[in-house]
């Protein structure tokens, strides 16, 4: 917004139109702010319409060192289609412990109107302040808490790229290659030509080197993919005396060290696939979970790898999935496996033939105690709006006159105590013929999209896949809403304050209310 005051755009718009008066920072912030409100209206009212959400969150920090809180919401639409939206980038000033952080989240449903039984669940990273916060949320409001696949497959990557000595050492001498070329103009110029010489990379559109970041998910993977994909104009560069120095050759990689990052690309390549599955906000990622850390570990046990490194890696990995999600293929009635309820829900995985009979009996009886509850709080929300005709029955009861001394031993034929009883087994017959019919039927082909399926058979079953359908897999909603503050709040713009960064990414991500 301080554009309007740079004397090089003033200068600018001087020269396209003299007579044109330019607004000033002050319009343009006044304008911000009230399309702010008017879109936090739009979503106030839109999240009035679902019954059911979860939550996404994570803290971030700006380049002006400013923390902020980032938290997303979730729900499946009138329409059966997934819906994300921002709620905001919220600036932290107090420490960021599990009490406050609760507390913060708590302020941020507040101020959207969001009544916490709306709630079903929160994912979040595995940050122990955040997992704090979470189980807080949890004891009180009865939130699930779950925690990011993501994050949690980007764990099991760093712990077995650091589990032996010759990967680390190797993923090391790849990562010191790439920063040569990102600091060096020279070779970057001339990693350039080499590409074009020998047809590596489409004319203008030269693939460069990616650097990894521990923290960015998969991006070890992505370089030596690239560095693998680019070996031979980046050997060829780095042979030209030009660029490389006598007595510093030790840059390019050796021969068993191209050997070792072949094939440790091929031990990463499941984990990319599948973090870029489950971080997908336009369809339904929780419930396919169990079955696809099933496949992960069949997919990496499955290898034959032929280097002792490697071996080594894909044992770790192997154990440290098995360690990380021991609880995912457990269930206990007292305290449900938000996960495998929301599989049971999706029609692709209903019939649970990732678990034991045992524990997919647990998970289908739980089902049914939920889907009975939601009718019967449907049934007493009928009951409630012919109260007038029940007034109405009692008086007729009263009119009839008191039960004889038979009548209260026996239990007269027409006892309003025995009609309940008799509904209200009938009821649960009804509800559990019901969720008997839903898990008998053949399982939906993966392929096809679980809210199609609901949005035509909702009338048949009791609905509670918009409740659990909704979580997603992952917190890279949060992610994505930091990388659009982080555009924002940039070093040109460091001077905005962090409301503002607030009012502006929560405009950017909620593009489609404006």
């Amino acid at each position: 917004m301080s554009m309007v005051e740079d004397k090089g755009f003033e200068n600018m718009i001087l020269t396209f139109n003299p007579k044109y008066e330019l607004p000033s920072r002050t319009y343009f912030t006044t304008k911000m702010e009230k399309k702010y409100e008017e879109v936090k209206g739009k979503l106030n009212k839109k999240l009035k319409t679902t019954d059911s959400m979860a939550l996404t969150t994570d803290i971030w920090t700006s380049v002006a060192t400013e923390a902020y809180l980032g938290v997303t919401c979730h729900f499946v639409g009138e329409d059966w289609e997934m819906e994300s939206h921002s709620l905001t980038t919220m600036p932290l000033e107090e420490r960021h412990t599990g009490p406050n952080i609760a507390e913060w989240i708590e302020e941020i449903i507040a101020k959207f109107d969001i009544p916490p039984e709306k709630i079903k669940a929160v994912v979040h990273d595995n940050g122990s302040n955040v997992v704090a916060a979470a189980n807080l949320l949890s004891e009180k409001h009865g939130w699930a808490s779950v925690r990011c696949a993501g994050h949690t497959l980007n764990l099991v990557v760093q712990s077995g790229l650091k589990c032996n000595q010759a990967i680390s050492k190797c993923v090391a001498a790849a990562r010191c290659l790439v920063e040569h070329f990102k600091r060096s103009e020279l070779a970057c110029t001339k990693l350039k030509a080499k590409q074009k010489q020998m047809g590596s990379g489409d004319p203008g559109d030269e693939k460069m080197l990616v650097q990894d970041v521990s923290t960015r998910w998969n991006s070890t993977y992505a370089m030596l993919s690239r560095l693998v994909e680019q070996r031979w104009p980046v050997t060829a560069t780095l042979s030209d005396p030009a660029v490389t120095q006598r007595g510093k050759h030790y840059l390019d990689l050796k021969n068993e060290q191209w050997d070792l990052i072949e094939e440790l690309i091929e031990g990463l390549e499941p984990f990319d696939g599948a973090t870029e599955f489950l971080s997908g906000q336009k369809y339904v990622t929780l419930s396919v979970l169990p079955t696809l850390v099933q496949g992960l570990t069949k997919s990496i046990q499955g290898s034959a790898f032929e280097t002792a490194p490697v071996k080594a890696y894909q044992a770790h990995v192997a154990e440290e999935i098995a360690r990380r999600w021991q609880g995912l293929f457990l269930f206990h009635p007292e305290s449900p496996n938000t996960t495998l309820l929301t599989a049971a829900l999706d029609p692709r995985y209903r019939k649970l033939k990732f678990l034991p009979a045992e524990e997919a009996f647990k998970v289908q009886s739980t089902v049914q105690t939920m889907a009975l509850a939601v009718k019967m709080e449907e049934r007493r929300g009928n009951r409630a709006s012919g109260t007038a005709q029940d007034d109405d029955a009692v008086t007729v009861t009263r009119a009839k006159g008191a039960p004889s001394f038979l009548d209260k031993i026996l239990g007269s034929s027409d006892s309003s105590t025995s009609d309940e009883e008799d509904e209200e087994e009938q009821f649960n017959q009804a509800v559990q013929k019901e969720l008997l019919m839903y898990f008998g039927e053949r399982p939906l082909s993966k392929k096809e999209n679980p809210l199609s399926w609901w949005k035509t058979n909702a009338a048949r079953y009791p609905t509670l896949a918009k409740s659990l359908l909704c979580i997603p897999a992952t917190s890279t909603p949060s992610e994505r809403l930091f990388s659009a503050a982080g555009n924002i709040a940039s070093k040109r713009r460091a001077s905005l304050s962090s409301e503002h960064v607030d009012m502006l990414t929560f405009l950017h991500c909620n593009h489609t209310l404006l």
